[in-house]
């Protein structure tokens, strides 16, 4: 479903990502991990079109998204739930949800009124609170409440392929187990989820393979079962960090799955 190859980006002459290949397959779980400054929320914004000084391929499905504008991207079927939540405040929860539709496409013999309403009908089936609060000010909403409805903005586009940027950083247990429930459901009904994740434990937990980034390069990939039976896991990042700055050391060897 979606594929880079040979990916670089970086913002005015600072280059963050080196050559960056990466893939994931219709209905996969992915994890993209690394430690601050690693690089995983610029290839992120590479991905969806929001940093433009970028190179290389990024493919959706036979779509170059390298070449289109982020608006035709949310068209093409790729939806992003960016981190820190990024919620409009002064606006209700179902006009932050509205928001998401901007470029929803109603399907065959249906009209756009309707294809918004199942859209949000979705939402609300996924975040009961969410509907249960539909009239309130979403800045007045708790952490969990605003990842949830960052999640459903998302959603409302009518993704084919969902990406996360920590989405359950600074969040109580409990409610990272809710929204884990929800992922669950989505990725169950066959959505297509690339998440990026510094806590190996929640990574390993949830997705089937795992790309870390180590100052913007991928350093290694693998299955996460695998990943998780290392015995460097506690240091992994140290570990590949190492590695990299080994003389005449240009790439750690990825394990294929």
């Amino acid at each position: 479903m979606l594929k880079l190859r040979g990916v670089k980006a970086g913002y005015g002459p600072i280059a963050v990502l080196s050559d960056i290949d990466l893939s994931l397959e219709a209905g996969e779980t992915v994890a993209l991990l690394g430690p601050n400054g690693a690089g995983k929320s610029t290839l992120l914004a590479a991905i969806t079109g929001t940093l433009r000084n970028r190179s290389g391929e990024i493919l959706l499905g036979e779509a170059n998204l390298a070449d289109m504008q982020s608006h035709d991207i949310v068209a093409a079927g790729l939806a992003l739930v960016p981190e820190g939540r990024l919620i409009f405040a002064p606006l209700t929860v179902e006009d932050n949800l509205l928001l998401g539709t901007v470029r929803l496409r109603a399907g065959a013999g249906q009209s756009q009124k309707s294809a918004t309403a199942g859209r949000y009908d979705y939402v609300y089936r996924l975040f009961p609170r969410l509907r249960e609060r539909r009239g309130q000010l979403a800045g007045t909403l708790s952490g969990g409440e605003q990842q949830m409805l960052a999640i459903g903005r998302a959603l409302m586009s009518g993704p084919r392929l969902l990406l996360l940027d920590e989405p359950f950083l600074g969040l109580a247990p409990l409610v990272v187990a809710e929204i884990r429930s929800a992922l669950d459901s989505l990725r169950s009904a066959g959505l297509t989820l690339l998440m990026v994740e510094q806590k190996l434990d929640i990574a390993l937990a949830f997705a089937t393979r795992a790309y870390v980034l180590i100052k913007g390069r991928v350093a290694l990939h693998e299955t996460t079962a695998r990943l998780a039976q290392r015995s460097d896991l506690a240091n992994l990042y140290f570990a590949l960090a190492a590695q990299q700055a080994e003389p005449n050391h240009s790439q750690v060897s990825r394990s294929k799955p």
